[in-house]
């Protein structure tokens, strides 16, 4: 990573142009049996969508406050970033009625439909896929996501230190987010190759950060496992040997 990465938004830009063929984000739920493996630049594609949707469809600007309600799943690390580099305020699990949009999963539509702004809904459905009835008052993400453009340029640029990450109560500029995650990186020992699996939610700093932005900062990646609890001691231990984990969080 850079020196002089003061975002998250630039912390994967620095990722995509040091190695963009390397995994960065698996995702397992075992509840469905779900596998998704998202390369760098595959994740960077998406992440660029998204903030594309944000910034030209959507008509968001910098220092909105974005209430994302979604469990820790692929797409919601893609939204993590792409509010980055927006220089949306992302809020996770933060309350609708005060932001000015809001992201949210198929279980919190009602809680969502409190946002009086942009309302995104997915159905976090394998493979992205959309909803089979869209829901009312939400625009459905796998519909306008895939159409958007491959890059992404803000109109005006992201400082690092905007804004950027509600998390706990606290307000964390870009700049913070990098530091903190660069400390929790060096913290768990994560170096360039270090693949971490975390079973946390991104509710708060320590999931977001072991579950995405600690191996980002440290050019490493990360296994995201919804519902582990559903497996034994033993496939968790296979798991671990099929995923070349270094690290558990």
């Amino acid at each position: 990573m850079h020196a002089t990465d003061s975002t998250p938004a630039d912390l994967l830009r620095s990722t995509l142009a040091a190695d963009p063929s390397r995994p960065l984000v698996t995702y397992y739920d075992d509840a469905t049996g779900e596998r998704v493996e998202l390369s760098v630049a595959t994740f960077a594609n998406w992440v660029a969508k998204t903030a594309n949707l944000l910034q030209d469809e959507l008509s968001v600007e910098p220092g909105d406050r974005l209430a994302l309600l979604l469990p820790a799943h692929w797409q919601t690390a893609v939204w993590l970033l792409a509010g980055s580099s927006v220089g949306v305020v992302v809020e996770p699990q933060g309350d609708p009625a005060a932001a000015d949009l809001v992201v949210s999963g198929p279980d919190s539509l009602q809680e969502a439909r409190r946002c009086g702004g942009e309302r995104i809904a997915l159905s976090l459905r394998p493979l992205g896929a959309r909803f089979p009835q869209p829901p009312e008052g939400f625009v459905d993400y796998a519909v306008e996501v895939p159409g958007q453009g491959d890059r992404f340029s803000p109109y005006v640029p992201v400082e690092g230190r905007s804004p950027s990450l509600v998390i706990g109560g606290r307000t964390l500029s870009g700049a913070q987010v990098v530091e903190q995650a660069r400390g929790d990186a060096a913290a768990l020992g994560l170096t360039a190759g270090s693949r971490v699996l975390s079973v946390r939610e991104y509710d708060d700093w320590t999931g977001i950060s072991r579950g995405l932005l600690a191996p980002l900062a440290a050019g490493a990646s990360v296994v995201l496992n919804r519902n582990a609890d559903r497996l034994d001691a033993d496939a968790l231990a296979a798991r671990r040997e099929s995923e070349r984990i270094t690290h558990t969080a």
